[in-house]
């Protein structure tokens, strides 16, 4: 089981839910999981089979540059993150 952490701004389509444990053995797999359970939530993540401009994705604290591909381990944190930013 891994642990998603929901953006607040994704909150409304997940009943208000902050986090979720799935089997996942990758974020693409994460993000159909929250899909099956919450539909829409992968339209709000993705676009063109990527996670959509200014999110990022942080598995196990890193963000990650490989996105949908980044693998996860039983027990890691993902946190989708939106872009910060700054001038």
């Amino acid at each position: 089981m891994i642990t998603v952490f929901i953006p607040p701004q994704f909150r409304d389509l997940a009943s208000g839910a902050e986090s979720i444990d799935i089997e996942a053995a990758t974020v693409r797999e994460a993000v159909a999981r929250l899909d099956e359970r919450f539909p829409g939530v992968a339209h709000r993540l993705c676009q063109n089979d990527e996670l959509r401009p200014g999110l990022s994705v942080s598995v196990g604290g890193r963000v990650s540059g490989l996105g949908l591909l980044q693998k996860v381990s039983p027990g890691a944190e993902v946190h989708f993150l939106p872009a910060i930013g700054g001038g």
